[in-house]
């Protein structure tokens, strides 16, 4: 499996496809490994949580679940459209590889 993921930690991003589609929000983790991204108020599900020790509570928890990498689509700060994420190599200076926007050439 590829274990390399198109969004980082801390970018926005609109999910294409399924229940949630449309939704926008910022990705809290990321597991490359697995493919699977976290969003912020995305796949909200519920768990059922066992009280562990005297005096804690139990009960429902409502909490973010992972969701496939390939079923979201960065958001680009300057023009603000989902766009693919394009790579592009700088000069020996520099860091070697920045994230384009594929619409408008900007870098994130």
């Amino acid at each position: 499996m590829n274990n390399k993921v198109h969004v980082k930690k801390g970018d926005q991003v609109v999910v294409i496809n399924g229940k949630y589609r449309g939704k926008k929000g910022e990705v809290m983790e990321v597991s490359p490994s697995e493919g699977k991204v976290i969003v912020k108020g995305v796949n909200i599900v519920t768990k059922h949580v066992k009280p562990r020790r005297m005096g804690e509570e139990g009960g429902l928890i409502k909490a973010e679940s992972a969701l496939y990498a390939d079923k979201v689509q960065l958001i680009c700060p300057k023009c603000g459209k989902p766009t693919r994420v394009g790579h592009a190599v700088k000069a020996e200076g520099e860091k070697n590889k920045k994230r384009i926007c594929k619409k408008c050439n900007a870098e994130f």
